[in-house]
């Protein structure tokens, strides 16, 4: 059984096929975790979760939402709407017995509003990110962490928490010497189908690094994500991504595991259940 542990079907790029979407998804029998950004998105992914059988959500604020600033991905443009973090209002929707995590909740240097210095940034996104640990602390659930060019001072705030943390480094794209850290602090490591993308040319080294980390991290700290509508994997992609397309990802770490994509899906799948507690 596959299961998506972070992807976003609650989003407007499945407001016109949703229905046909999640079909292809129920055909291979798949469980989904269907993560929050904002209040908004929190929410969709509740109802969602309320709904079907085997979707699960998660609730959280993004950092990019902590200002209104320009997003310019492959995918997708927007500017994105500011919000403050309403810890009763998180509280009062993650209390859903549907909700198996908090977040995605971090630290992100790689969109910032113009203006507003680097400092300045972190310094919010520390607040908002411990204000969610402390409800993920709370109600007993782990955390969904986002790191986007922060990892040393993602690294540093955990430290600062001073305990073994619960939870998973979503999308993870850094190197060994970053993944051995968040190893050690406890967490898992989320693996999309970034790992399936060509070296790039300007920079081959960073993919070189993230399959080293594929090759070296515990069997029992793995989790496959697609991150959908984002990151399709290379056999998909210029497409938008849709959560059976893990799969790919799967396939990608038993190549690298030297072992059966059969043995990888259980594997996360596992991982995934203990992880969220289902």
């Amino acid at each position: 059984m596959l299961f998506d542990s972070h992807c976003h079907l609650q989003f407007k790029a499945y407001k016109d096929d949703f229905d046909q979407v999640l079909k292809r998804c129920e055909e291979k029998q798949m469980l989904l975790n269907v993560v929050g950004s904002q209040i908004d998105t929190s929410v969709r992914a509740v109802e969602l979760a309320q709904k079907y059988e085997n979707i699960y959500a998660s609730v959280g604020l993004h950092p990019i939402h902590l200002f209104e600033t320009h997003v310019d991905e492959e995918e997708v443009a927007f500017k994105s709407r500011e919000e403050d973090f309403d810890y009763d209002k998180y509280k009062k929707l993650a209390r859903n017995k549907k909700v198996v995590a908090i977040g995605e909740c971090g630290l992100e240097f790689f969109h910032l509003p113009a203006g507003l210095n680097k400092e300045q940034a972190l310094q919010k996104q520390k607040e908002v990110f411990l204000a969610q640990y402390k409800l993920a602390q709370e109600l007993k659930l782990p955390i969904i962490i986002h790191v986007r060019d922060a990892h040393q001072e993602m690294i540093d705030l955990l430290r600062e928490i001073g305990e073994p943390i619960n939870g998973v480094v979503h999308c993870y794209t850094g190197n060994w010497e970053y993944a051995e850290q968040y190893l050690a602090l406890g967490l898992y490591l989320g693996f999309t189908g970034v790992i399936t993308f060509p070296p790039k040319k300007t920079d081959p080294k960073a993919q070189e690094d993230l399959l080293e980390v594929i090759k070296n991290c515990p069997w029992d700290r793995m989790l496959i994500e697609t991150d959908a509508p984002y990151l399709a994997p290379q056999s998909h992609r210029g497409q938008r991504a849709e959560p059976w397309m893990v799969e790919d990802v799967a396939l990608k770490i038993a190549d690298i595991k030297r072992t059966e994509t059969e043995e990888i899906i259980q594997i996360t799948t596992n991982n995934a259940k203990k992880l969220f507690k289902l």
